[in-house]
């Protein structure tokens, strides 16, 4: 497993490379810290607090590598990641505020957008990994995600929660789908949420990792907000979905980036690829995905 971890010299990033190396150390992984400064009167701070990361790292026996470059460190961490493969590249996320459309800072969120690896961005201080909370949208895009969080997960005997939230139905198609908050219910139906879950369920417990499922009912991001707030959890994922278009976004909005904004936990968001259907026949598979045989 091959992670980079970006820094800026702030404190988030060196928050950022602490959780990275638990993630390391428990995987064995080659790490590269890649320090970006953006002004030159900066650059002593970033050179203290990549000697501070790389100090922590080797009490970890964490095997890293230091590059550090100049520039703006959006362009900057493009380009790395363009010209060398990570199976995960970790960001701290500094907030700005609290409200509007970008609460984490927009470089944090162009990064997430751009970057074709797995991007965990970590927000706040946690000490363990141990609890995990992966936000599953019923659909095989999502597989890419549990992949990576077995490989985060087992190695450090955290527990997995498989967690779904069935959207209230658009009021024309009432009468079709029937929702239940009971998950046992659900991974024995036939339908393809229920299929899918099953599948990611069986995914973890073969990999050995000890997972349970829940599902809930109503507005989606409320409740994954919730959740994990009542869960306490270290880590978040989410994939991204391959899904796009108009209709998309109008019935689902974007999940993920509420995530990313407003649960101040570390987050790991991978990106989903696959057909990306439209129009009417997205509509129809989003209804059948949730409540059809």
């Amino acid at each position: 497993m091959k992670i980079l971890i970006c820094s800026d010299g702030s404190e988030q990033a060196e928050n950022a490379l602490r959780f990275g190396a638990l993630i390391a150390a428990g995987n064995g992984a080659a790490v590269t810290l890649l320090g970006v400064v953006e002004n030159a009167s900066d650059e002593t701070s970033l050179l203290d607090a990549l000697n501070r990361g790389m100090q922590f790292a080797k009490e970890k026996n964490v095997n890293i590598e230091l590059l550090t470059k100049s520039g703006d460190p959006v362009a900057e961490i493009k380009k790395h990641t363009a010209e060398k493969a990570y199976d995960l590249v970790l960001i701290g996320a500094v907030y700005k505020g609290h409200a509007g459309p970008f609460i984490m800072s927009v470089k944090a969120y162009k990064l997430i957008k751009i970057i074709g690896a797995p991007v965990l961005v970590v927000a706040g201080k946690r000490l363990q990994l141990k609890k995990v909370l992966i936000c599953s949208g019923g659909r095989s895009y999502i597989h890419k995600a549990i992949d990576l969080a077995v490989k985060i997960a087992l190695p450090l005997e955290a527990s997995v929660t498989l967690f779904h939230v069935l959207p209230e139905a658009p009021a024309m198609y009432e009468g079709v789908m029937e929702c239940t908050e009971n998950a046992e219910t659900l991974l024995a139906s036939n339908s393809m949420l229920g299929r899918n879950l099953r599948r990611e369920k069986e995914l973890l417990e073969k990999a050995g990792v000890k997972t349970e499922v829940m599902v809930r009912y109503g507005d989606v991001t409320p409740e994954i907000l919730e959740q994990i707030r009542v869960g306490d959890y270290d880590l978040i994922v989410t994939g991204s979905s391959p899904m796009g278009g108009a209709v998309h976004t109008y019935l689902m909005g974007d999940v993920t980036s509420e995530i990313v904004n407003r649960s101040r936990r570390p987050v790991l968001v991978v990106r989903g690829s696959g057909h990306r259907p439209r129009g009417l026949f997205a509509l129809l598979k989003w209804v059948v995905g949730r409540g059809g045989a």
